[in-house]
């Protein structure tokens, strides 16, 4: 992570702070939107480490936005049994109509601004729905990042403005 954070150092970026070892990280930058920011991150990686890596950049206000529009119970639930998977552009109900929702109850998922909420009480690597949710032909065209709900929260800390 400290690697990650010269690269980005290097390319102009501000204030840089990474989250454990999970290449979350988050920064300031006087220039660019999330679009041309997450195509230049994702140059200057494959670039240094020779693979390509998917990025997705958002601000401070998205990621709080996220967190606050959460349509589950957060406070009441165990972080491990809620995650929000963040999208690289809008996606709407139609491309998860072939998911069986009754059939994964108690599971349940729920869509938000280019983000989906999922509820998995007995914990994401038991998720027979998030396994159905991560299906090739569910997120084709779109980058898409899991995170649980401590990350959530985390990331709306470390972009907060100080």
């Amino acid at each position: 992570m400290a690697d990650l954070r010269t690269l980005m150092e290097g390319l102009g970026h501000d204030g840089v702070r990474t989250y454990l070892q999970s290449g979350q990280a988050a920064f300031t930058s006087a220039r660019g939107d999330e679009e041309s920011l997450a195509a230049e991150l994702t140059r200057a990686i494959e670039q240094r480490y020779g693979f390509p890596v998917d990025v997705i950049v958002r601000d401070h206000a998205y990621l709080q936005a996220v967190a606050d529009a959460c349509p589950f119970p957060a406070a009441g639930l165990e972080p491990r049994q809620l995650h929000v998977t963040y999208f690289s552009a809008p996606v709407d109900e139609d491309r998860f109509a072939a998911v069986d929702r009754e059939a994964h109850l108690p599971e349940e998922f729920r869509l938000g601004d280019r983000a989906l909420y999922l509820y998995a009480p007995d914990g994401l690597g038991r998720s027979r729905l998030a396994e159905a949710l991560s299906r090739p032909r569910l997120t084709k065209g779109v980058i898409a990042t899991t995170r649980n709900w401590n990350t959530v929260l985390k990331l709306v800390e470390l972009t907060a403005p100080r």
